[in-house]
């Protein structure tokens, strides 16, 4: 794997980096090629990885009491993942993570996000961006779950994600959304007869 055109792409729409700042990067990451199905994480494990998707998609979801699995999020090309909480608390994680699609991967360990933030501080910038765009779209998942029908909320995915229903199962859509899949199905026949 190792083509890192779409992390330092990824990152340069924020901030810009010159060749020796790449070289700190590319020096603190690891990359690493999943087949579709396999674990990056499991819950009950502490997570050792903040990661980037290069290429496929990833689901992060927990397992409920009843053994339904909840998702929280699906992460695509040039995204970043990964159990924050387990992740700079040295905790067992709550969520799993595994591979929706072949996939490949940028994987960070904490002490490499730490030495990368230390040796080039324009990463903090970064981050910060990262971290405020997704607090602003977990808050309009949290208002959409609140205030929107199932059908808006579709419509919303859909937008958020305009090519994850040709490959990601009805299923996980369904429990994205909080709607059972055959209520999905209901809702997309009746969006097709508008």
């Amino acid at each position: 794997m190792s083509d890192f055109k779409s992390i330092l792409s990824a990152i340069e729409k924020h901030i810009k980096l010159d060749d020796v700042e790449k070289a700190v990067l590319l020096s603190l990451l690891e990359s690493r090629s999943l087949k579709s199905g396999e674990f990056m994480e499991k819950s009950g494990d502490t997570s050792h990885y903040f990661m980037f998707v290069s290429m496929g998609c990833l689901m992060a979801y927990y397992t409920d009491t009843d053994g339904v699995e909840r998702v929280l999020q699906f992460a695509t090309a040039s995204w970043w993942t990964g159990d924050l909480h387990s992740f700079t608390k040295r905790e067992p994680s709550i969520y799993s993570t595994r591979a929706l699609v072949d996939s490949e991967v940028f994987l960070m360990t904490i002490d490499g996000l730490n030495s990368l933030l230390e040796r080039v501080p324009k990463f903090e910038k970064y981050f910060r961006i990262l971290f405020q765009n997704s607090l602003v779209s977990h808050q309009q998942r949290i208002m959409q779950s609140i205030s929107f029908t199932a059908e808006q909320r579709y419509e919303s995915f859909r937008e958020k994600y305009p090519t994850l229903e040709q490959f990601v199962p009805q299923k996980y859509i369904a429990s994205y959304l909080g709607v059972t899949p055959e209520f999905l199905s209901k809702i997309r026949r009746r969006l097709m007869s508008k």
